[in-house]
């Protein structure tokens, strides 16, 4: 089964328990590509004078995880943390670079997909490691296999800058539907604000922190691949990994504004249904307030003595019910000139 690479925003699905390994080879003149084949004809094949690309999808089978360990003699707590989620980091050692986020796709569900996604440079190599099928490289796939752009001309780092940079400007589209889910509640609430919209609020703040958790430790991560002095990061492309960081640190302001948003929205929608709750105790002031004459009058009028003015008056009934009509006619008119209504 051939693995089919999109891109977009699409939910993750599981896959099943199949573990699709891919591997790209090119240089600046030659290209190859093959996929879903076993780890240790994968392994045979490589070439030390190209630049190769593996790529694993499915975390599950962890024999495979441990064979690519073995040959690249990468360290036990670095396969740990490639096999359990982990947050943004970054982690230097002395033959490869080890370098670990999140990739985020939408939001479905009221849930971010994401997974984790983690990489090991070496001097001809990079290792991505991911917990499903399906990422977002797809468009970068086909340039690399069309020569377009600086890719096939450049080392293994320059690879890992545009699997990062891809990852990342995801990010903005995930934040741009955040900001559309704040836009529609904000207008929600103006126009009718219900329980609903609280728990709407509730639940972009809970996303919020998600990303937060996200990206202040890959803002720390990614100006450590910046500063990289072990020399796995070549100096002419430290400034492409500074201008993700300059990426991450405009999420992260964009981040910030979000949540006082969020923080705004709370309290306009609590005074919003405060002024709804006044707006109907005034309303509902006025009519006991407009009543209680007529109460007063009709309790009177309810004694039972036998000896009461107007009692047995011809037109008793009639005088009362106008003097009441015009209790109320008044008062309603002075409640309007005192505009409390």
């Amino acid at each position: 089964m051939a693995k089919q690479k999109t891109l977009g925003i699409e939910a993750k699905a599981p896959s099943d328990n199949h573990v699709i390994l891919e591997l790209i080879q090119y240089n600046e003149k030659e290209y190859a590509m093959q996929a879903d084949i076993p780890v240790d004809e994968m392994l045979a094949q490589f070439k030390p004078d190209y630049i190769n690309w593996i790529n694993v999808d499915g975390l599950h089978d962890k024999s495979i995880v441990l064979k690519l360990g073995k040959h690249f003699k990468l360290h036990p707590l670095l396969i740990d943390d490639i096999l359990s989620d982990h947050q943004p980091k970054a982690e230097e050692f002395d033959d490869y670079l080890f370098f670990t986020m999140k990739m985020l796709y939408s939001i479905k569900d009221k849930k971010i997909e994401y997974e984790q996604i983690s990489f090991v440079l070496g001097k001809d190599y990079l290792l991505s490691f991911q917990e499903k099928e399906g990422d977002l490289f797809g468009p970068l796939r086909e340039r690399i296999k069309q020569s377009s752009g600086r890719v096939r001309a450049r080392k293994a780092d320059y690879l890992l800058y545009r699997l990062i940079d891809i990852i990342v400007d995801n990010y903005y589209t995930v934040l741009d539907e955040v900001g559309q889910q704040i836009e529609h509640v904000e207008d929600d609430i103006y126009k009718n604000p219900t329980n609903q919209e609280f728990q709407k609020i509730q639940r972009i703040k809970k996303e919020l922190i998600y990303l937060r958790k996200a990206l202040y430790p890959l803002r720390d991560a990614i100006s450590k691949l910046a500063k990289d002095e072990s020399g796995f990061i070549d100096n002419s492309n430290s400034r492409y990994f500074d201008d993700v960081y300059d990426h991450v640190v405009h999420l992260i302001d964009s981040l910030d504004t979000y949540k006082d948003l969020t923080s705004s929205l709370m309290d306009i929608h609590i005074n919003t249904m405060n002024t709804r709750m006044n707006e109907v105790m005034k309303v509902l002031t006025v009519i006991s307030t407009i009543f209680m004459p007529l109460t007063f009058i009709v309790g009177i009028y309810g004694m039972n003595f036998d000896f009461m003015p107007e009692l047995h008056s011809l037109w008793g009934y009639p005088v009362v019910m106008l003097i009441m009509a015009g209790i109320v006619f008044s008062m309603i008119r002075y409640f309007k000139y005192k505009k409390w209504f």
